[in-house]
């Protein structure tokens, strides 16, 4: 059998052997068998019959080295993977890892046992059938969330994609790995988009243009103060000139209805990502929008760019996407709506094209030289 003594020599040496000899027998049977490669039915069969007498009756280090050794084997059982799962101790997350198959069995038995560092390696493999990848999505872990975020062989929709987005609000890892995927609508991300890089928050900014949305809760509330929109863009340029952020905090809760800690935050916000939100919202034009933001970004060697990225999402983003999107901060909305037919993007991105292109509209290019302008003239 498998180059090395046939199953009843080898049971002659067990009974006639103490531990030390079952030891060296369970390590020697274990990496012939691995050697192997591929066995036949028959041979597996028959070396499932001497591991499961030899395992019980070894010692625990004999155990778990021999685990450990039968783990590199080509193809496995599920009960040769039980085996494995059950002695080889320290060397399991790495078992799971490596191994090129596992059975649904042993998966199933795993998840059962509650080991959330195994769970979370199991969420990360790409060969999860539907009946794990349930029992993975009812485990309340973050670390197998994580994974279950970062693994792109999960295509994400209807349960999953709720449990998803909805993980995405609680933990800010989720929520990053997520947006990393082209597969998933970083729209879904609007609870989480403070917690989420400068990159990734114009993601979810994008993901609303050319997009229907519900009507948003807050839409009543901004209609009743847009007439006064003019003088709304005058008090935050002076008050951003100013470098005076407490007080556009305090202005941006009066007129929002967002709490304070949020408001700082968009306030001292100098990318400008939060800002452009609320400006949007309430109607304001690219050319009054960037009068504000100049004053209110950081002033590097990137602001030109992030000028022409601003001014691409006022042509691209409506005011009343940017309304709902202020109402998903404010917890007003159910964002999974989004996923209905009517509220898909209009056009999908292409992956060959910038996702912010530089804006060619003329109005736009003027307001971008005149603010220029007068960022030289305060710099001197």
């Amino acid at each position: 059998m498998l180059g090395f003594q046939p199953y009843e020599t080898f049971q002659l040496l067990i009974e006639s052997g103490g531990v030390d000899r079952t030891n060296t027998l369970l390590i020697a049977a274990c990496d012939a068998y691995a050697r192997r490669g591929k066995a036949t039915a028959p041979e597996m069969e028959q070396f499932e019959a001497l591991a499961t007498r030899l395992f019980p009756i070894a010692g625990p280090q004999a155990r778990a080295k021999g685990a450990a050794i039968l783990g590199r084997a080509a193809v496995l059982s599920p009960v040769l993977e039980n085996l494995v799962v059950e002695n080889i101790g320290e060397d399991l997350i790495t078992f799971l890892t490596s191994a090129i198959e596992l059975s649904e069995q042993t998966m199933l038995e795993i998840i059962s046992r509650y080991d959330v560092p195994a769970a979370a390696t199991l969420a990360a493999r790409p060969d999860l059938s539907n009946v794990v990848l349930a029992k993975l999505f009812q485990m309340n872990s973050r670390k197998v969330y994580r994974a279950l975020a970062a693994n792109t062989h999960i295509v994400p929709r209807g349960a999953y994609l709720s449990a998803l987005a909805r993980s995405a609000q609680m933990d800010h890892m989720v929520a990053e790995s997520l947006a990393k995927r082209s597969d998933f609508d970083a729209a879904l991300l609007a609870p989480a988009f403070f917690d989420l890089s400068d990159t990734d928050r114009l993601k979810v900014i994008q993901a609303f243009a050319h997009r229907e949305t519900p009507v948003a809760p807050i839409k009543k509330t901004i209609e009743l103060l847009t007439v006064a929109n003019a003088e709304l863009t005058m008090a935050l340029m002076k008050l951003f000139s100013e470098n005076r952020r407490p007080e556009v905090t305090k202005l941006l809760s009066q007129i929002t209805g967002l709490d304070e800690v949020r408001c700082g935050q968009i306030a001292h916000d100098v990318t400008g990502a939060s800002l452009f939100v609320i400006l949007r919202a309430f109607g304001c034009s690219a050319y009054d929008g960037l009068k504000v933001l100049i004053h209110a970004t950081s002033h590097d060697s990137e602001r030109s760019r992030a000028l022409a990225d601003f001014a691409t999402m006022f042509g691209n983003v409506t005011p009343d996407s940017m309304a709902y999107l202020m109402s998903a901060w404010r917890g007003e909305v159910n964002l999974l709506e989004l996923a209905k037919p009517e509220y898909k993007p209009f056009t999908e991105t292409s992956r060959r094209t910038p996702a912010l292109a530089p804006a060619h509209n003329p109005v736009v290019e003027q307001a971008i030289e005149a603010l220029a302008r007068i960022g030289i003239k305060r710099a001197s």
